[in-house]
């Protein structure tokens, strides 16, 4: 692996008195954990440049899980996330750590991710919209792809005026009951196109994406999320995902 790769570090832990165990986002690669040794000494040219959100150019060593950092240069200063963006980003982070098998390419996902980073950092008004265009595109690159186009139970293409509701691993069925997992249909529709202008469908599709990626990530809470209840949702009566 002695070729330059495009790469994000998602997360970064001690390991012995010198080193790092980085968790790196690769755009040739997938999800890697690189062991980084002497990171963590004084000078250290990768103390500053491993961090979060900083575009990077790696290349490592090693055939087993756990391979070795040989070089890391930073394309540019790291995205600026202020505030409640930078919540985010560790949220979209996470989502890759928990849901993304280990060195298993996803180049487009990558573009994806630096998207929705870019988006995070320029344009905070669309802060929910990018994190709901994220989490809709990252299921459909892991194969958990919906249709929100029809209804299962009858195949008819969706009617925006109709309520539907969802069932897991099956799809939108039209039904009149209305509970967490009941939506309209032009919410559904919208959500096929990934139009979340309408603060309506971006309500719709947070609830949604809340109990559905709950089947994925399993009953273990998000750390992203509990960090952000406790230090800034607690002042600001806010909630992004």
């Amino acid at each position: 692996m002695n070729n330059w790769q495009r790469t994000f570090v998602l997360h970064r832990k001690l390991y012995s008195e010198s080193s790092l165990l980085v968790e790196i986002f690769s755009e040739e690669m997938g999800r890697l954990t690189l062991l980084a040794k002497g990171a963590r000494r004084k000078n250290s040219a990768w103390k500053s440049v491993l961090q979060p959100f900083t575009p990077l150019l790696i290349r490592c060593s090693g055939k087993g899980a756990l391979k070795v950092l040989t070089c890391a240069e930073a394309i540019s200063i790291a995205l600026p996330l202020p505030n409640e963006a930078l919540y985010s980003g560790f949220y979209i982070n996470e989502l890759l750590i928990r849901l993304l098998e280990k060195e298993t390419p996803y180049p487009a996902l990558f573009q994806d991710y630096l998207a929705c980073l870019t988006t995070l950092s320029q344009y905070p008004e669309k802060l929910e919209e990018s994190l709901r265009i994220f989490e809709f595109q990252l299921l459909d690159y892991l194969g958990y792809g919906i249709d929100f186009c029809h209804c299962v139970g009858t195949g008819k293409p969706i009617d925006a005026n109709m309520t539907y509701q969802y069932r897991a691993e099956k799809g939108f069925i039209a039904s009149i009951a209305k509970d967490n997992m009941s939506f309209w249909g032009y919410e559904l529709q919208a959500f096929s196109v990934r139009d979340f202008s309408d603060a309506r469908v971006r309500l719709a599709a947070k609830r949604f994406m809340r109990t559905v990626l709950k089947n994925y990530l399993g009953n273990k809470p998000l750390k992203s999320r509990e960090l952000f209840t406790q230090t800034y949702l607690a002042h600001n009566k806010l909630k992004l995902y």
